[in-house]
């Protein structure tokens, strides 16, 4: 199975993604914007990444003559 199609890498990605939403909660409630960003922008990073694997599908249509 190729590492692209793994579920479990997306899964990983999915859960790191949650943990750093809530480093940044947290560092935002301590007031820690930089910290708080920087944690959002990786999480959004992850959710990408994991957005991306799996079977891609390209779909030709041709139109009927």
């Amino acid at each position: 199975m190729s590492p692209l199609s793994d579920p479990a890498v997306r899964q990983r990605l999915l859960l790191q993604a949650e943990a750093l939403n809530e480093q940044a909660r947290v560092a935002a409630r301590e007031g820690d914007i930089d910290g708080s960003a920087r944690a959002i922008l990786q999480a959004l990073d992850c959710e990408r990444r994991a957005g991306g694997l799996g079977l891609q599908v390209l779909q030709l249509i041709k139109p009927r003559a």
